[in-house]
């Protein structure tokens, strides 16, 4: 016992010598990155267990959301056929419209109560936002139908094929960025997530605080 406790005390002056801190922390965030991609990838059927009254009430909200914008949008592109200048027919820009309108009154409003944008309205939005992105990029490339050169061969697909490693790296070295020199801006989970990924990794007093518990 007494040979273990020895060992112990070396590993932990080791650990808290100051000239091994930068590569030790490297451990770290490999340890943290570790951890909570496995916290957030657990199977589901146990956080459904566990915060079931709230997947309920995310689940209306989400459903009640999508239904008034569904409504809200068909009910706005049949009164423009019916009624705008274009006489029974769609016009070019309908949808757009009956988007706009949609968008707006559903997911666009604050809460009466908090002055705040739900978190799933956020959620929609922003993942509508990502696909649209995407589409666009995908449009401005695809021949035929793409800006001029851009979307001509073989440009088009030389671009295609870089596109998505140049959006990645793009969007990693951005949010890096802004946690670096805006944390306050990012949406709260995130900072936490990559507060707990990536600056608690240079915090530890012992070996149980470098390798099995964060703090």
């Amino acid at each position: 016992m007494a040979a273990l406790e020895a060992c112990k005390s070396a590993l932990e002056r080791i650990i808290l010598d100051p000239r091994y801190h930068d590569v030790l922390s490297l451990l770290k965030t490999a340890r943290n990155g570790a951890v909570y991609g496995t916290k957030v990838r657990f199977p589901h059927a146990l956080v459904f267990r566990q915060k079931t009254s709230l997947v309920f009430r995310a689940t209306r909200k989400h459903t009640l959301n999508l239904a008034r914008f569904a409504t809200i949008y068909k009910l706005t592109t049949l009164a423009l056929k019916h009624y705008g200048p274009n006489q029974g027919k769609e016009g070019p820009y309908d949808s757009f419209i009956g988007g706009l309108l949609g968008g707006y009154v559903v997911f666009g409003q604050r809460s009466p109560r908090s002055g705040k944008i739900s978190s799933v309205s956020q959620q929609i939005v922003i993942y509508i936002f990502a696909r649209v992105a995407l589409a666009l990029a995908r449009l401005a490339v695809k021949p035929g139908h793409g800006l001029p050169r851009v979307s001509d061969e073989p440009l088009s697909s030389r671009i295609s094929h870089y596109a998505w490693p140049a959006f990645a790296s793009l969007s990693w070295g951005m949010v890096m960025l802004l946690f670096k020199t805006h944390p306050e801006d990012l949406q709260s989970s995130l900072r936490s997530s990559m507060t707990y990924i990536y600056k608690d990794c240079d915090e530890w007093d012992s070996l149980r605080t470098l390798l099995w518990h964060n703090k």
